[in-house]
């Protein structure tokens, strides 16, 4: 299965969730137009809470539709931009790729720069699903299954459909970490 774009979502206010679109554009080095999480410096509440000068390592939020699937197995419900994704693929290991791969989406080029540290919002969302998206692997390890982040390298345009080339930096891979 190639991998591809099956939605994308933004949304200019602070809310859980995404409105899918029929396209979003990426700006360089600062995230989706338009998106209340765009910018250089971080824009997520509880960072700019720690500290508002920090570099924004989160600019777009991928996540694999795949995860859906496996959620949907023990009950749970989940469409595209309903976890606050800006950009949802299928037929793509997401989160075993290494930090700095770049990713070729549409007219756009994206650096993922980490995991998303999933939060309680997501059992406000829907009661229980967090420890779907959190879990510890049998070493007793943490497991974050929510997606990635990234920034803009090269801005464009992005839509559902659009295949994503991948193109892993240089070794030794750095495994990603939580951003």
């Amino acid at each position: 299965m190639n991998a591809h774009v099956t939605a994308v979502s933004s949304n200019g206010e602070y809310s859980f969730t995404k409105p899918n679109r029929e396209s979003i554009t990426l700006l360089t080095g600062l995230g989706v137009e338009g998106d209340v999480h765009a910018g250089v410096t971080v824009k997520h509440r509880s960072r700019v809470a720690q500290d508002p000068t920090q570099p924004n390592l989160r600019q777009v939020h991928l996540m694999h539709e795949e995860l859906f699937a496996e959620v949907g197995e023990d009950g749970f419900e989940v469409a595209p931009g309903e976890l606050g994704e800006n950009i949802t693929t299928r037929g793509i290991d997401l989160l075993g790729l290494p930090t700095g791969t770049l990713l070729r989406i549409g007219d756009a080029v994206l650096e993922v720069t980490g995991l998303r540290n999933p939060c309680v919002q997501i059992d406000h969302f829907q009661d229980g699903l967090l420890k779907q998206v959190v879990g510890r692997d049998e070493a007793g390890n943490i497991v974050r299954k929510a997606g990635i982040m990234s920034v803009v390298r090269e801005g464009g345009v992005v839509r559902p459909g659009d295949p994503i080339e991948v193109e892993l930096p240089s070794e030794p891979h750095r495994p990603l970490e939580r951003v």
